[in-house]
Order: C-alpha cells, then structure tokens, then sequence
C-alpha cells in the first residue's frame, strides 16, 4: 500500500480527501496522503493497528508524524485512539470540519479555489512543498527559487497579470 499512497501523494494534481465516517488504519492513511483533508463532525480517525500487534504500514506512521508532531502521533499510534473530526482538526490531522450535509459542498468549494489558480503554480506549489518538507532547509530554498524561475517565465505568469491589472479572472492555459 505505500507504493499507492506514494504514488497519490506525489500526484500532479491536488487532492482532497473527504472523510464522513470511520478512517482507520488504511482508510486514514489513504487521508494523510492527499493533500488536503475535509472532515464531519461525524468523522472518527485513527491507527489502531497495534491492537492488533502490526504497526500503521502504508506510511502512517511518518505521514501522521509530519501532520501531527512526533509526541502526538506516538500517543495516538500507541493508544490506539480513534478521535472524533473536531480534534483532528485541532491537532493539524484535517484542515476543516463541517456538519455532514455540508462536506460536499465545502469540499467542492476548496476544490474551485484551486482549480482558479494557474494550473502550473498549483503543481509546482505543491512540489516545493512537499519534496521541501524531505530535505534541508538550503536545499528547499532552492526548489523554491527554481520553482518561481519556471513560474515567472511562464504565460500564464503573464495571464495572471494582465487580468489583475484588467480587473478580470484570469485564464489559465498551464504554460
């Protein structure tokens, strides 16, 4: 499973996971790999992989670590404890929470907002991020940097500009 997870993790595009239920084992780690995670107030999530003596293999147990901190993730990889989508959100497990009828809606509405942005800032963006977030902080700065280089040269750079300066939305072509 860390092979797929991986593999939605480091996907082009953004992804969202909306959670409105249980997220356990699997199901939350299949969370901590997309990029941004949306949750009910009905949502239950947890790694309680030890009660049954193996550990949160498909990347839980780093995923949840970079999300949460070290101490919280050893407390609820240890426990075992299943917390409801309110303290995920407090602890930096999921970005947002919503009464259930509106988990579509508002999950949608993230997705409009990205989907507004230069498709090629949102790639690179998330790029930088995530392959900054492995490495030093020199090495990240220079991701960055790069990152802007392509982006400044790029037409929809340009696009964005002249719409701004027009007063208009922006269209967006990824180049």
């Amino acid at each position: 499973m860390q092979q797929v997870y991986d593999f939605i993790e480091a996907y082009k595009k953004p992804t969202i996971a909306m959670i409105n239920g249980f997220a356990l084992g699997g199901g939350c780690e299949l969370a901590m790999a997309c990029d941004i995670r949306v949750a009910s107030t009905k949502a239950k999530l947890g790694l309680p992989e030890l009660n049954l003596s193996i550990i949160p293999g498909a990347g839980g147990t780093q995923r949840l670590t970079r999300l949460v901190g070290k101490g919280k993730a050893l407390e609820l990889i240890l426990t075992g404890k299943i917390i409801p989508g309110e303290e995920a959100k407090n602890i930096g497990l999921v970005s947002e929470v919503v009464e259930p009828e509106r988990l579509k809606q508002k999950t949608v509405e993230i997705a409009e907002q990205i989907i507004a942005k230069g498709p090629l800032a949102v790639m690179l963006a998330k790029l930088s991020v995530n392959v900054g977030a492995e490495t030093d902080m020199k090495t990240a700065l220079i991701i960055e940097k790069l990152s802007q280089a392509i982006l400044f040269s790029s037409e929809d750079k340009q696009e964005g500009t002249r719409a701004f300066l027009e007063k208009r939305k922006p269209a967006f072509q990824g180049k």
